[in-house]
């Protein structure tokens, strides 16, 4: 204290709060202090120290410091102590042993050196000019390359990868990185998903977007593994994207204190880290993270990259992964539908042609998901219509039958009944019906509500599956017919029985046959019979009001006039 003759007290503002302190002490161990009290040794200065960047709890470690006092250091103040002290010139040039070089100590060996330490550090930053001040100095970096460090040697750190039921088994103790989800391992007894991974590590997912998202990035490019990277940023969607449904307004903030406008650029800073490879998230998470861009109104990249990831592994997803509910207060059907077939289109964009098992997983899906949503009875008809046609074009090149078109068709009709004949024939019209099953054929021929001439169709699609089994049955017996004599291991009654069997067989398809063509007979003349009866009717009606009329005296043989019309009275004379 000999080296200064600062004896009087000043008066330092910080944030509102008056810090009453010794200029020697002061002067002592800041540069740029005892600079300031030189050049003004007799005024007031507490104007020019109003604006020192720092917390009142920060300046009063800092002052605690310069009185002598030992201080303690944590993760959480000591970024903000190492920013107070360069701003105020606390280096050793000035005292030896100073309040600096004491905290990059402890930051250089304390906190970098352990995973929770570098998170705390970074949460508790939230001052932008301390941000700016840690970032000049290099802290900021350090910190952060530390967790990139530490997760690239343990990398369940970031959590353990979800695993994909379509793609893991249970046993399988390890996920492979380099997996791209090709593979197929069914297994009745795997899990949906594994989130339920906990460890006495923090999370990444308590930071905040400005550290998280370069901290994610420098995964990235260091190669981290991809599982990893997604199994992490869906922990984060769930701690910032999550929407409380309590929450009425847009604008107000969660119980968690996130803003509308925060999650949505939490939720657009997380498509675009997220890993495109298949697999390495299911349909069914990421169809909720597509959800939630459209609920937050997301821009259409962030959007249409959820869509993407979805279509990539169509032929790994399930039903209920294409149940997007429509947004807004104008939407009139339950469904987005447009959405799924723009995810379609996706999937057909990406698909190599490789492994032809997925065009048929895809064509059943789809045969599902409308046979699901017809179930809407605000399910419009050309929506239902344009659907349907895109399931048929599903199938297009693969043998599937059109059972499950039917099945779709006949939820709906039974869902919209208000339908009319032509209507339900527009419906039907996408129907192949030389594509059905005998089993469908059967069903619907018996079946109330397709429309007549349908059924009739129906009918004799069925009649010929009949011809066309008898001719396949006939066709072996008058091959074998010459060769019975050539006959040595069978013998002669063994044969007779089964040449008796094939005879019943056949008689038993010819009477279906014959019951058929009379089905169809009996519905055309039922047809004909109704047209009739209709004009008959008519007839009758007009014929019996005229003979009323008659009865009444509105009509006579010399008066075939009205009787509404007002006859002119004759007086006798």
């Amino acid at each position: 204290m000999s080296r200064y003759s600062f004896s009087k007290d000043v008066q330092v503002p910080v944030c509102g709060i008056p810090f009453n302190l010794n200029r020697d002490l002061l002067a002592a161990r800041s540069s740029k202090l005892c600079k300031l009290f030189k050049e003004n040794p007799d005024e007031d200065l507490s104007h020019l120290l109003r604006d020192i960047p720092t917390t009142p709890q920060v300046f009063e470690i800092m002052a605690r410091f310069c009185y002598g006092f030992q201080i303690t250091f944590t993760p959480e103040n000591v970024i903000p102590i190492s920013c107070l002290a360069c701003y105020l010139g606390m280096t050793d040039n000035h005292s030896p042993n100073n309040l600096l070089s004491q905290a990059i100590y402890f930051f250089e060996h304390k906190v970098v050196t352990g995973w929770n330490e570098s998170v705390r550090c970074l949460k508790a930053i939230e001052n932008q000019i301390v941000l700016q001040q840690a970032s000049k100095l290099g802290l900021l970096e350090s910190c952060m390359d530390s967790i990139i460090n530490k997760a690239l040697d343990i990398p369940l750190l970031l959590g353990e990868p979800i695993k994909n039921p379509v793609l893991y088994d249970d046993d399988s103790s390890d996920v492979d990185e380099g997996c791209n989800g090709n593979g197929y391992k069914p297994n009745a007894r795997r899990q949906l998903f594994v989130l339920d991974w906990k460890s006495e590590d923090l999370s990444l997912t308590i930071l905040s977007l400005q550290f998280y998202e370069p901290i994610i990035r420098g995964m990235i490019q260091c190669k981290m593994g991809s599982t990893y990277i997604a199994s992490n940023l869906y922990q984060y969607f769930k701690s910032w994207v999550f929407i409380d449904p309590k929450e009425t307004d847009g604008d107000t903030s969660s119980s968690e204190g996130v803003s509308s406008n925060s999650k949505k650029l939490a939720i657009e800073a997380i498509e675009k880290l997220l890993p495109h490879e298949r697999g390495v998230l299911p349909c069914a998470l990421l169809s909720e993270m597509l959800q939630y861009a459209t609920v937050l109104e997301a821009n259409a990249n962030c959007r249409d990259g959820f869509e993407v990831r979805i279509g990539r592994q169509l032929d790994l997803a399930t039903v209920n992964d294409l149940l997007i509910p429509t947004q807004g207060y104008s939407k009139e059907e339950k469904y987005d539908t447009e959405c799924v077939r723009r995810i379609l289109k996706h999937f057909y964009n990406n698909f190599t042609g490789q492994d032809q098992s997925g065009l048929d997983i895809v064509a059943e899906l789809l045969e599902d998901f409308l046979g699901e949503v017809a179930n809407d009875i605000d399910l419009k008809k050309d929506s239902f219509i344009s659907l349907a046609e895109m399931a048929i074009a599903a199938s297009e090149g693969t043998q599937r039958t059109s059972d499950g078109i039917y099945r779709a068709i006949d939820i709906y009709l039974s869902k919209h009944r208000y339908l009319t004949e032509s209507e339900r024939e527009e419906i039907c019209a996408v129907l192949d019906c030389n594509k059905m099953s005998v089993e469908a054929c059967e069903h619907a021929a018996q079946n109330e509500r397709l429309p007549v001439r349908v059924t009739v169709q129906v009918l004799f699609v069925g009649q010929l599956h009949l011809r066309e089994t008898i001719t396949k049955e006939v066709a072996p017996l008058s091959e074998d017919g010459p060769k019975k004599p050539k006959l040595k291991s069978k013998s002669k009654s063994v044969a007779n029985d089964e040449e008796e069997k094939v005879k019943g067989e056949l008689k038993k398809m010819s009477s279906k046959v014959m019951e058929l063509e009379k089905e169809c007979l009996v519905m055309r003349k039922e047809i004909q019979r109704g047209y009739l009866r209709k004009t008959r009717t008519e007839k009758e009606k007009s014929n019996v009001w005229r003979e009323m009329k008659r009865k009444l005296g509105c009509i006579s043989s010399l008066n075939n006039g009205n009787c509404h019309v007002k006859k002119k009275k004759v007086h006798p004379r």
